[in-house]
């Protein structure tokens, strides 16, 4: 499994990580078996959030994977907090309930990274600035991101947070590729031209933002996978005949996509299935060439200029 330093951070971290929003979904037997699998492949990031099964999925991690000091030195946790039952909330009071809740549930003295999950339009960053700061100084959490944040909603926040944002995660993949078509369609009267995110893919590179790709394999908003959908024929039929010529299933080759973007995107992968979590781990040290990585880019329906 290739390693990646994270952001501007000192740790050094698988390029997939394992999300574990579905682990509610399993008892910690099935878990434990997840988790080695992932373990045994090299991947030593496992994402989680305080809203993943009303928090029984940090639970059900916890028990599955034997969580003690010699375990936990092993692994980097990451988990998210802001959204609530029909609202968002980054008030200090929730944020720091939130770690600590996770910090329970995940039977952990720290967390790794924290992050704030979906934008809250009512945000304070001056409380945000206090509950990490709070957070940094009692040793709860090593480092800070966000998840699906615009590049000014980070400048707000690093206006008055002293720490440094080293993650922003969003969603990307090949059916879902708005951070890079503005950039391809950019001065043309094209659809995909319409800047939606502020070149937040740039913006991340510049300021050495490690962007972690969720719902890598998703088209629309959670419509369904593409992979094997009778919907997309032509990107089916190319990821089948490129991913042969490197020993690749479809699924393996399209996180190998992904990986191939010199921003050094950080895919998530959210299956609960060990036989598919060492299926995809295949494309964690492959690099597809150019032409290949346009083709399929081209072969999901998108124009080139």
């Amino acid at each position: 499994m290739k390693k990646m330093k994270l952001g501007t951070s000192d740790l050094e971290v698988s390029n997939l990580v394992l999300g574990c929003m579905r682990m509610n979904e399993l008892d910690s037997i099935e878990a434990s078996k997840v988790i080695h699998q992932a373990l045994d492949v090299g991947i030593n990031f496992f994402d989680h959030a305080d809203i993943y099964g009303g928090g029984r999925s940090e639970e059900i991690f916890a028990e599955a994977i034997g969580m003690k000091p010699s375990v936990r030195e092993n692994v980097i946790l990451q988990t998210k907090a802001g959204i609530r039952k029909g609202y968002y909330d980054f008030s200090k009071e929730h944020l720091l309930k939130s770690v600590d809740g996770s910090l329970k549930r995940l039977k952990t003295d720290y967390i790794d990274l924290f992050l704030l999950h979906r934008p809250d339009a009512l945000v304070e960053p001056e409380e945000v600035a206090e509950a990490f700061q709070i957070l940094k100084d009692s040793g709860k959490v090593r480092y800070f991101g966000v998840s699906n944040h615009t590049p000014y909603q980070i400048e707000l926040l690093k206006k008055y947070v002293g720490e440094e944002i080293i993650v922003n995660q969003l969603q990307f993949g090949i059916m879902h590729t708005n951070m890079i078509d503005t950039g391809i369609q950019m001065n043309t009267k094209f659809e995909n031209a319409v800047d939606r995110d502020g070149h937040v893919l740039d913006y991340c590179r510049l300021h050495n933002i490690t962007v972690q790709a969720w719902s890598p394999f998703q088209y629309g908003f959670f419509e369904g996978v593409f992979i094997d959908n009778e919907k997309f024929p032509e990107l089916n039929q190319t990821l089948k005949r490129i991913g042969e010529k490197y020993g690749l299933s479809k699924t393996a080759l399209a996180i190998a996509w992904i990986l191939r973007h010199p921003a050094k995107i950080q895919p998530i992968i959210g299956s609960m299935n060990p036989n598919r979590i060492k299926d995809i781990s295949t494309a964690s040290e492959v690099v597809i060439t150019r032409e290949e990585w346009y083709e399929i880019y081209r072969s999901a329906g998108n124009r080139l200029p």
